[in-house]
């Protein structure tokens, strides 16, 4: 039997894994009230249960109970019950602007500010982080990489390591990525802007990607880049223990020179065993190609 609890802040995405699992036919209860889950494991458990594979949500809607929840998942291990615990995070900021977009209520900011309210649940939630089996901080994605992230966990058994790394391209002229970790220029590259034949192509296109690459300097820094971002990432996961890096490549424009390297960083260190994406923040902005900037 398997027996996953989905736990983490309010907001950060638990609804959307529940939903995750109940497609991949997970037996799925939101919400339980703490005190009953030695009764639902003991249900669960049995060998008439109509499933082998149960998924329970539990966070900071059961109030004061939730504090039990230590002495219940400890009676459980000493009973020999295995149970897995996926933690969903993500950053302050982000929670506040999807409850904005939302106007929905935090559960403890009702006599508060929204702020506080999470703040507040991150110290009544941390024992549970601190017990998660896998950790999806899930600030900066979407909805469909939130789901392929738990695929990739409950339904192909990947070695999830908890680490998710998005590659991504921009452009100067349309300013720094302010959640990047790690910001590369790379505007000594040749610059295919300059090319006619290649103005309005992007770094998708393989004649784009060979004039970059034919540079001597092109391929030094991509080698150097790839061994420097997987000595980090492997550093960061075991040392640091963080759940997400962003590393931006940029260049003018944001469409040719910097999405090459980005696509050529991502195909290199997608081998790793991490989940790794590539994101080209500016390459529909076209104002670059027709001179307006």
């Amino acid at each position: 039997m398997r027996f996953v609890i989905v736990t983490g802040m309010s907001g950060a995405g638990k609804t959307t894994v529940l939903k995750s699992l109940e497609d991949m036919n997970f037996f799925c209860v939101d919400n339980l009230p703490v005190t009953l889950i030695p009764k639902f494991v003991e249900l669960t458990s049995d060998a008439d249960f109509i499933n082998d594979k149960v998924a329970l949500g539990i966070d900071i809607r059961n109030g004061d109970a939730l504090g039990d929840l230590s002495d219940i998942l400890n009676k459980l291990r000493e009973n020999k019950f295995r149970f897995e615990v996926l933690y969903l995070d993500a950053s302050s900021q982000v929670l506040v602007k999807r409850y904005k977009e939302t106007r929905r209520e935090h559960p403890l900011a009702k006599n508060g500010s929204l702020m506080d309210g999470i703040n507040e649940e991150r110290k009544r939630i941390e024992f549970l982080s601190n017990i998660a089996d896998y950790t999806i901080d899930t600030s900066g994605l979407l909805t469909r990489e939130l789901k392929s992230e738990v695929v990739k966990i409950f339904d192909k058994d990947v070695d999830y390591t908890n680490m998710i790394i998005t590659v991504m391209s921009f452009g100067y002229k349309f300013g720094i990525p302010q959640d990047a970790d790690f910001v590369f220029d790379v505007r000594f590259m040749p610059n295919p802007y300059y090319e006619e034949g290649l103005r309005r192509k992007t770094g998708n296109d393989k004649e784009v990607r060979d004039y970059v690459m034919q540079a001597e300097e092109s391929r030094t820094f991509l080698k150097q880049l790839s061994d420097m971002m997987t000595f980090l990432a492997k550093e960061y996961t075991e040392k640091e223990h963080r759940h997400q890096l962003v590393i931006a490549i940029g260049c003018t424009g944001g469409r040719h020179r910097s999405v090459t390297i980005a696509n050529e960083l991502y195909n290199s260190i997608s081998k790793l065993p991490y989940s790794v994406r590539v994101f080209h923040r500016d390459i529909i902005n076209d104002s670059y190609v027709k001179g307006e900037i």
